[in-house]
């Protein structure tokens, strides 16, 4: 399965630019996202991003149980709307290009962000 740097400079692009549309589409539909329990978001995500610490090298991003993890990650991404494949791409890709998420994500485990770009962009393009 090709990693996410094999793709095309252009589709990346195309994922970026999905995430920004569909975002601002949303928070200007739901008074910027007032209808979701962030606490409880963040809760959430912070046992995915621990459970997927757990052995991350021992993990390929396309195994069962990880795009199990990578599916609960996306689950908990639609209380805010529902992203397009691309869009999920995207966000993958946003936690890599912007410092502060990086910083964030990588706080869990030091190869965190790559890992879940790959997994996510597994994800996206097979199972959505």
């Amino acid at each position: 399965m090709p990693k996410i740097d094999d793709l095309p400079s252009a589709y990346l692009q195309s994922c970026r630019d999905a995430l920004t549309e569909e975002q601002a589409v949303s928070l200007a539909a739901t008074n910027g996202w007032a209808h979701v329990d962030r606490d409880q978001v963040h809760a959430d995500w912070d046992e995915i991003y621990r459970d997927l610490s757990r052995n991350l090298e021992e993990r390929s991003p396309d195994d069962e149980d990880t795009q199990e993890l990578i599916h609960r990650h996306y689950r908990v991404a639609c209380r805010f709307y529902t992203p397009s494949p691309k869009a999920y791409i995207g966000m993958a890709l946003f936690y890599r290009d912007n410092e502060d998420m990086r910083a964030f994500h990588n706080g869990y485990h030091e190869y965190m962000v790559e890992f879940l770009v790959n997994a996510i962009t597994s994800f996206a393009r097979h199972r959505l």
